[in-house]
Protein backbone atom coordinates (compact mmCIF):
# COMPACT_ATOMS: atom_id res chain seq x y z
CA UNK A 1 0.00 0.00 0.00
CA UNK A 2 1.22 2.97 -1.02
CA UNK A 3 0.78 6.17 1.60
CA UNK A 4 -0.13 9.32 0.80
CA UNK A 5 1.51 12.30 3.34
CA UNK A 6 -1.91 14.48 4.55
CA UNK A 7 -0.64 18.39 3.96
CA UNK A 8 2.25 18.94 5.99
CA UNK A 9 1.15 17.56 8.93
CA UNK A 10 3.51 14.13 9.23
CA UNK A 11 0.73 11.79 8.54
CA UNK A 12 0.93 8.93 6.07
CA UNK A 13 -2.49 7.85 5.23
CA UNK A 14 -3.64 5.54 2.70
CA UNK A 15 -5.33 6.46 -0.43
CA UNK A 16 -8.66 5.76 0.87
CA UNK A 17 -10.47 6.36 4.12
CA UNK A 18 -13.09 4.39 5.73
CA UNK A 19 -16.03 6.89 7.24
CA UNK A 20 -17.57 5.99 10.17
CA UNK A 21 -20.40 7.49 9.95
CA UNK A 22 -22.18 4.27 9.37
CA UNK A 23 -21.01 2.65 12.67
CA UNK A 24 -23.83 2.42 15.23
CA UNK A 25 -25.87 3.29 12.30
CA UNK A 26 -26.38 1.32 9.61
CA UNK A 27 -23.93 -1.12 10.91
CA UNK A 28 -23.92 -2.49 14.54
CA UNK A 29 -21.08 -3.35 16.42
CA UNK A 30 -19.95 -6.33 15.90
CA UNK A 31 -20.04 -5.53 12.06
CA UNK A 32 -18.51 -2.69 12.75
CA UNK A 33 -15.43 -4.60 14.31
CA UNK A 34 -15.65 -7.25 11.53
CA UNK A 35 -15.59 -4.05 8.26
CA UNK A 36 -12.27 -2.55 10.76
CA UNK A 37 -10.26 -5.16 10.63
CA UNK A 38 -10.53 -6.07 7.48
CA UNK A 39 -10.12 -2.30 6.29
CA UNK A 40 -6.63 -2.73 8.13
CA UNK A 41 -5.77 -6.92 6.81
CA UNK A 42 -6.76 -5.04 3.41
CA UNK A 43 -3.53 -2.30 4.28
CA UNK A 44 -5.63 0.60 4.74
CA UNK A 45 -4.74 2.83 7.73
CA UNK A 46 -7.47 5.72 7.46
CA UNK A 47 -10.67 5.91 9.43
CA UNK A 48 -12.87 8.81 9.40
CA UNK A 49 -15.57 9.58 12.01
CA UNK A 50 -17.46 12.39 14.40
CA UNK A 51 -17.98 13.05 17.69
CA UNK A 52 -22.01 13.82 16.26
CA UNK A 53 -22.26 10.10 14.84
CA UNK A 54 -25.14 9.13 14.75
CA UNK A 55 -27.23 11.91 16.63
CA UNK A 56 -29.53 11.95 13.85
CA UNK A 57 -30.87 8.73 14.62
CA UNK A 58 -34.12 8.66 16.97
CA UNK A 59 -33.18 8.04 20.27
CA UNK A 60 -29.47 8.61 19.60
CA UNK A 61 -27.63 11.32 21.25
CA UNK A 62 -24.28 11.35 19.52
CA UNK A 63 -20.98 9.98 20.11
CA UNK A 64 -22.26 6.28 18.93
CA UNK A 65 -19.37 5.83 16.14
CA UNK A 66 -16.46 6.65 18.77
CA UNK A 67 -17.77 4.25 21.20
CA UNK A 68 -17.99 1.49 18.86
CA UNK A 69 -14.56 2.74 17.41
CA UNK A 70 -12.95 2.78 20.96
CA UNK A 71 -14.46 -0.60 22.42
CA UNK A 72 -12.75 -2.12 19.06
CA UNK A 73 -9.58 -0.45 19.95
CA UNK A 74 -9.27 -1.78 23.36
CA UNK A 75 -10.67 -5.08 22.32
CA UNK A 76 -8.33 -5.22 19.25
CA UNK A 77 -5.52 -3.49 20.15
CA UNK A 78 -4.71 -2.00 16.90
CA UNK A 79 -4.91 1.66 18.05
CA UNK A 80 -1.23 2.11 16.73
CA UNK A 81 -2.19 0.69 13.50
CA UNK A 82 -4.79 3.38 12.62
CA UNK A 83 -4.75 7.14 11.57
CA UNK A 84 -7.59 8.28 13.10
CA UNK A 85 -9.29 11.44 12.37
CA UNK A 86 -12.59 13.01 14.00
CA UNK A 87 -14.43 16.23 14.68
CA UNK A 88 -15.86 19.19 16.32
CA UNK A 89 -18.33 21.61 16.41
CA UNK A 90 -21.68 20.08 14.94
CA UNK A 91 -24.78 20.40 17.60
CA UNK A 92 -24.26 17.35 20.45
CA UNK A 93 -26.62 19.69 22.56
CA UNK A 94 -27.51 22.78 24.39
CA UNK A 95 -24.45 24.82 24.53
CA UNK A 96 -22.33 22.37 23.05
CA UNK A 97 -21.69 23.15 19.72
CA UNK A 98 -19.00 25.51 17.52
CA UNK A 99 -15.27 26.02 17.75
CA UNK A 100 -14.78 28.30 21.44
CA UNK A 101 -11.98 27.35 23.40
CA UNK A 102 -14.01 26.00 26.11
CA UNK A 103 -16.19 24.27 24.00
CA UNK A 104 -13.15 22.70 22.16
CA UNK A 105 -11.62 21.35 25.12
CA UNK A 106 -14.53 20.04 26.30
CA UNK A 107 -15.12 18.09 23.21
CA UNK A 108 -11.69 16.45 22.84
CA UNK A 109 -12.01 15.05 26.18
CA UNK A 110 -15.62 13.68 25.66
CA UNK A 111 -13.73 11.79 22.26
CA UNK A 112 -10.97 11.02 23.89
CA UNK A 113 -13.01 9.09 26.56
CA UNK A 114 -15.14 7.15 23.83
CA UNK A 115 -12.74 6.82 21.88
CA UNK A 116 -10.08 4.85 24.65
CA UNK A 117 -7.23 6.48 23.29
CA UNK A 118 -5.10 9.29 24.57
CA UNK A 119 -4.51 11.13 21.57
CA UNK A 120 -6.44 11.78 18.29
CA UNK A 121 -4.57 12.00 14.87
CA UNK A 122 -6.62 13.95 13.30
CA UNK A 123 -8.52 16.68 15.02
CA UNK A 124 -11.26 18.38 12.28
CA UNK A 125 -13.35 21.69 12.90
CA UNK A 126 -16.58 20.08 11.04
CA UNK A 127 -17.86 23.49 10.28
CA UNK A 128 -16.73 26.67 10.23
CA UNK A 129 -18.05 28.85 13.29
CA UNK A 130 -18.41 32.86 12.32
CA UNK A 131 -19.28 33.69 16.03
CA UNK A 132 -15.71 32.59 17.47
CA UNK A 133 -12.59 34.21 16.77
CA UNK A 134 -10.26 32.37 14.38
CA UNK A 135 -7.63 33.11 16.75
CA UNK A 136 -9.38 31.71 19.45
CA UNK A 137 -9.84 28.43 17.71
CA UNK A 138 -6.51 28.28 16.58
CA UNK A 139 -4.75 29.07 20.24
CA UNK A 140 -7.23 26.00 21.77
CA UNK A 141 -5.81 23.61 18.79
CA UNK A 142 -2.19 24.67 19.55
CA UNK A 143 -2.70 24.03 23.18
CA UNK A 144 -4.28 20.45 22.44
CA UNK A 145 -1.15 19.50 20.15
CA UNK A 146 1.22 21.08 22.87
CA UNK A 147 -0.65 18.62 25.46
CA UNK A 148 -0.17 15.50 22.89
CA UNK A 149 -4.27 15.10 22.91
CA UNK A 150 -4.38 15.84 18.92
CA UNK A 151 -1.32 15.03 16.30
CA UNK A 152 -2.85 17.38 13.59
CA UNK A 153 -5.85 19.70 12.55
CA UNK A 154 -7.89 19.86 9.55
CA UNK A 155 -11.11 21.89 8.49
CA UNK A 156 -14.41 20.77 7.12
CA UNK A 157 -17.13 22.77 5.51
CA UNK A 158 -14.70 25.31 4.86
CA UNK A 159 -14.90 28.38 2.33
CA UNK A 160 -12.18 28.97 0.28
CA UNK A 161 -11.98 32.55 1.69
CA UNK A 162 -12.06 31.53 5.25
CA UNK A 163 -10.10 28.40 5.23
CA UNK A 164 -7.31 31.05 3.41
CA UNK A 165 -8.18 33.35 6.37
CA UNK A 166 -7.66 30.89 8.42
CA UNK A 167 -4.31 29.29 7.43
CA UNK A 168 -3.26 33.20 7.19
CA UNK A 169 -4.08 33.54 11.41
CA UNK A 170 -2.13 30.56 11.94
CA UNK A 171 0.85 31.75 10.05
CA UNK A 172 0.55 35.31 11.80
CA UNK A 173 0.48 33.52 15.38
CA UNK A 174 3.02 31.08 14.98
CA UNK A 175 0.74 28.25 15.52
CA UNK A 176 -0.38 25.03 13.92
CA UNK A 177 -2.62 25.26 11.35
CA UNK A 178 -5.33 23.34 9.26
CA UNK A 179 -3.59 20.39 7.57
CA UNK A 180 -6.30 19.32 5.69
CA UNK A 181 -9.69 20.52 4.39
CA UNK A 182 -12.85 17.81 4.10
CA UNK A 183 -15.17 19.22 1.36
CA UNK A 184 -18.20 17.81 -0.65
CA UNK A 185 -16.58 16.24 -3.76
CA UNK A 186 -17.25 13.47 -6.15
CA UNK A 187 -18.10 13.33 -9.98
CA UNK A 188 -21.88 14.61 -9.61
CA UNK A 189 -20.46 17.34 -6.53
CA UNK A 190 -17.54 18.86 -8.15
CA UNK A 191 -18.17 22.87 -9.17
CA UNK A 192 -18.06 24.19 -5.25
CA UNK A 193 -14.41 22.45 -4.76
CA UNK A 194 -12.82 23.00 -8.13
CA UNK A 195 -14.17 26.60 -8.55
CA UNK A 196 -12.43 27.88 -5.60
CA UNK A 197 -10.50 25.36 -3.06
CA UNK A 198 -9.02 22.73 -5.26
CA UNK A 199 -6.40 25.66 -6.28
CA UNK A 200 -5.92 26.91 -2.53
CA UNK A 201 -5.30 23.91 -1.27
CA UNK A 202 -2.80 22.97 -4.10
CA UNK A 203 -1.21 26.38 -3.61
CA UNK A 204 -1.07 26.14 0.17
CA UNK A 205 -0.20 22.11 0.63
CA UNK A 206 -3.73 21.39 2.16
CA UNK A 207 -4.20 17.96 1.85
CA UNK A 208 -7.75 17.20 0.81
CA UNK A 209 -10.01 13.96 2.39
CA UNK A 210 -13.54 14.54 0.53
CA UNK A 211 -16.76 13.24 1.60
CA UNK A 212 -19.47 11.42 0.05
CA UNK A 213 -17.03 10.06 -2.37
CA UNK A 214 -19.71 7.88 -3.76
CA UNK A 215 -22.59 10.56 -3.44
CA UNK A 216 -24.09 8.33 -0.99
CA UNK A 217 -24.09 5.82 -2.71
CA UNK A 218 -25.33 6.94 -6.68
CA UNK A 219 -22.43 6.31 -8.20
CA UNK A 220 -22.22 2.81 -7.40
CA UNK A 221 -25.09 2.09 -10.05
CA UNK A 222 -27.67 1.09 -7.51
CA UNK A 223 -30.18 3.49 -7.88
CA UNK A 224 -31.07 4.10 -11.60
CA UNK A 225 -34.76 4.87 -10.68
CA UNK A 226 -36.96 5.77 -8.56
CA UNK A 227 -38.09 2.51 -7.52
CA UNK A 228 -34.89 1.84 -5.95
CA UNK A 229 -34.95 4.32 -3.70
CA UNK A 230 -35.71 2.10 -0.70
CA UNK A 231 -32.57 0.12 -1.15
CA UNK A 232 -31.12 1.80 1.51
CA UNK A 233 -31.62 4.29 4.63
CA UNK A 234 -31.02 7.46 2.99
CA UNK A 235 -31.85 5.78 -1.27
CA UNK A 236 -34.73 8.57 -0.70
CA UNK A 237 -32.60 11.03 -0.19
CA UNK A 238 -29.65 9.84 -2.88
CA UNK A 239 -32.37 9.62 -5.54
CA UNK A 240 -33.99 12.81 -4.94
CA UNK A 241 -31.13 14.78 -5.51
CA UNK A 242 -28.76 12.25 -7.98
CA UNK A 243 -31.61 10.76 -10.51
CA UNK A 244 -31.82 13.28 -13.28
CA UNK A 245 -30.58 14.00 -16.40
CA UNK A 246 -26.80 14.63 -15.84
CA UNK A 247 -26.57 11.81 -12.85
CA UNK A 248 -27.63 9.58 -15.50
CA UNK A 249 -25.02 10.46 -17.99
CA UNK A 250 -22.39 10.46 -15.17
CA UNK A 251 -23.56 6.73 -14.60
CA UNK A 252 -23.70 5.88 -18.42
CA UNK A 253 -19.93 6.91 -18.31
CA UNK A 254 -19.20 4.35 -15.08
CA UNK A 255 -20.57 1.38 -16.76
CA UNK A 256 -18.35 2.51 -20.08
CA UNK A 257 -15.18 3.24 -17.83
CA UNK A 258 -15.53 -0.06 -15.75
CA UNK A 259 -16.40 -2.16 -18.48
CA UNK A 260 -13.19 -1.41 -20.16
CA UNK A 261 -11.50 -1.66 -16.99
CA UNK A 262 -13.12 -4.98 -15.74
CA UNK A 263 -13.77 -3.17 -12.61
CA UNK A 264 -17.26 -1.04 -11.35
CA UNK A 265 -18.69 1.87 -11.38
CA UNK A 266 -17.96 2.55 -7.64
CA UNK A 267 -14.17 1.61 -8.67
CA UNK A 268 -14.22 3.99 -11.03
CA UNK A 269 -15.74 6.70 -9.42
CA UNK A 270 -13.58 6.59 -6.36
CA UNK A 271 -9.97 5.64 -8.79
CA UNK A 272 -11.16 9.11 -10.90
CA UNK A 273 -10.87 10.97 -7.37
CA UNK A 274 -7.60 9.55 -6.53
CA UNK A 275 -6.47 10.47 -9.56
CA UNK A 276 -6.96 14.01 -9.14
CA UNK A 277 -3.80 16.11 -7.99
CA UNK A 278 -5.50 17.92 -5.29
CA UNK A 279 -7.07 14.84 -3.56
CA UNK A 280 -5.52 12.78 -0.64
CA UNK A 281 -8.07 10.15 0.29
CA UNK A 282 -11.72 10.15 -0.78
CA UNK A 283 -13.80 9.09 2.56
CA UNK A 284 -16.14 6.57 1.83
CA UNK A 285 -18.07 3.77 4.07
CA UNK A 286 -18.86 0.00 3.46
CA UNK A 287 -21.86 -1.50 5.31
CA UNK A 288 -20.82 -5.18 4.09
CA UNK A 289 -17.19 -7.34 3.42
CA UNK A 290 -18.23 -7.04 -0.14
CA UNK A 291 -18.79 -3.25 -0.23
CA UNK A 292 -14.91 -2.86 1.65
CA UNK A 293 -13.53 -4.81 -1.27
CA UNK A 294 -14.87 -2.38 -3.42
CA UNK A 295 -13.28 0.39 -1.99
CA UNK A 296 -9.98 -1.70 -1.70
CA UNK A 297 -9.91 -2.53 -5.33
CA UNK A 298 -10.53 1.48 -6.00
CA UNK A 299 -7.27 1.92 -4.40
CA UNK A 300 -5.32 -0.29 -6.98
CA UNK A 301 -7.29 0.69 -9.82
CA UNK A 302 -5.22 3.20 -12.60
CA UNK A 303 -7.45 4.73 -14.80
CA UNK A 304 -5.49 6.05 -18.61
CA UNK A 305 -5.95 9.51 -18.96
CA UNK A 306 -8.80 9.18 -21.98
CA UNK A 307 -10.81 7.67 -19.84
CA UNK A 308 -10.65 10.36 -16.72
CA UNK A 309 -11.52 12.92 -20.06
CA UNK A 310 -14.63 11.30 -20.43
CA UNK A 311 -15.71 11.37 -17.04
CA UNK A 312 -14.76 14.62 -16.79
CA UNK A 313 -17.09 15.60 -20.27
CA UNK A 314 -20.14 13.33 -18.97
CA UNK A 315 -20.40 14.68 -15.30
CA UNK A 316 -19.55 18.55 -16.35
CA UNK A 317 -22.77 20.45 -15.76
CA UNK A 318 -24.28 22.00 -18.99
CA UNK A 319 -25.62 25.91 -18.73
CA UNK A 320 -28.87 24.50 -18.24
CA UNK A 321 -28.38 21.99 -15.81
CA UNK A 322 -26.12 24.68 -13.57
CA UNK A 323 -29.40 27.41 -14.07
CA UNK A 324 -31.54 24.47 -12.45
CA UNK A 325 -30.19 23.65 -9.50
Amino acid sequence: MQLRPLGRSGLQVSPVAFGGNVFGWTVDETQSFRLLDAWLDAGFNFVDTADVYSRWVPGHAGGESETIIGKWFRQSGKRNRVVLATKVGKPMGEAKQGLSAAYIQEAVDASLKRLKTDHIDLYQSHDDDAGTPLEETAEAFAALIKAGKVRAIGASNFSAPRLAEALDVSERMGLPRYESLQPLYNLYDRAVFEDDLEALCLGRGVGVINFYALAAGFLTGKYRSEADAGKSARGANTTKKYLNARGLRILDALDVAARAQGATPAQVAIAWQIARPAITAPIASATSIAQLDELTKAAALTLDPSTIAQLDAASQETGEEAANQ
